[in-house]
């Protein structure tokens, strides 16, 4: 494939912004990248795996002559990390994110940046629970939906070319606007994580079944809480500050289903739960036909690790 840009740079070095470089270089998608991280050990651990074409120690040395930079940090520095390279930003540039939350990043980023650059805002719906420079690997955005947040005002040029990009790295795409975006997302992401925090802390609270037991007996069922709830605290925690009423609104109309599911248990309404469950299942298998996971046991993962 042609290259789409001509240097990219990478801010934040963990597993979108490895997984990103890997990506690029499998679909020959930028003639060079540059990464930059805060801690001076992954930008060394970056070096040490050949993660990127050039190691920078400040960001803004890092973003220096690039077309395409994007923010691969937590959402609750992004504000501050665009004030600190808005300077150095090569008039024409798109700029861009890889953020859970997008009203709260458009909020934070574009006061800072300067008029002749394109802000771009991206979100893909991937990961793992691995974080950090070496969890990487080129296929993780393989048949996974971007969702492309321009903001108002963006140059269709510098979207498409960031759509295509995203293409490029594998994703299906989708342009959406900001606030919806942040409702889908705590439907299908926040509110699920939440869940399963407070689920594995449950766990962990009831001293009647001990630590060995939770661990040595878990099901899939609680295992796949334990595998979400090993996500990246310091990413979450902005999550969920920055989406408060799209999470707070979806996390109050699951309580109103906990309840009814409460009442149906305690009223031996069986028919209720039967017909509960098998709405449920119809989900499972719509997330199976849209091709985003699969029939096989462990949910596709491929044996119990």
């Amino acid at each position: 494939m042609t290259a789409i840009y001509d240097r990219v740079t990478l801010i934040g070095l963990g597993l979108i912004a490895s997984s990103m470089y890997w990506a690029i270089k499998r679909a020959g998608l930028a003639n060079e990248v540059v990464g930059y991280a805060r801690s001076e050990e992954t930008r060394n651990t970056a070096r040490e795996i050949g993660l990127c074409d050039r190691i920078c120690d400040t960001a803004i040395d890092a973003v220096e002559g690039a077309d395409l930079v994007v923010l691969c940090v937590p959402v609750g520095v992004m504000g501050a990390v665009a004030a600190e390279i808005a300077p150095a930003l090569m008039p024409g540039a798109t700029i861009s994110d890889v953020g859970s939350v997008k009203r709260a990043v458009i909020d934070a980023v574009s006061p800072h940046l300067p008029d002749n650059v394109h802000f771009v805002p991206a979100h893909p719906l991937a990961g793992t629970e691995h974080s950090g420079p070496r969890s990487g690997f080129a296929e993780l955005f393989d048949n996974r939906w971007c969702l492309i947040v321009p903001v108002d005002g963006t140059d269709d040029t510098a979207s498409d070319a960031l759509e295509k990009f995203w293409q490029g790295l594998g994703s299906l795409t989708e342009r959406m606007d900001a606030d919806h975006h942040d409702l889908v997302l705590s439907v299908t992401s926040h509110v699920p994580h939440l869940i399963a925090y407070t689920m594995v802390g449950v766990a962990d609270d009831l001293q009647r079944v001990t630590d060995s037991e939770v661990i040595k007996y878990s099901a899939a069922g609680f295992r796949d809480f334990t595998r979400i709830a090993a996500s990246d605290p310091t990413m979450w925690r902005d999550v969920f500050l920055s989406n408060k009423d799209a999470t707070l609104e979806i996390l109050g109309r699951f309580t109103e289903e906990l309840f009814a599911l409460q009442r149906a248990i305690r009223t031996d309404d069986g028919a209720h739960l039967h017909d509960y469950f098998t709405r449920t299942r119809a989900v499972r298998r719509g997330i199976i036909e849209a091709g985003q996971d699969t029939a096989a046991p462990d949910f596709g993962r491929g044996g119990s690790k």
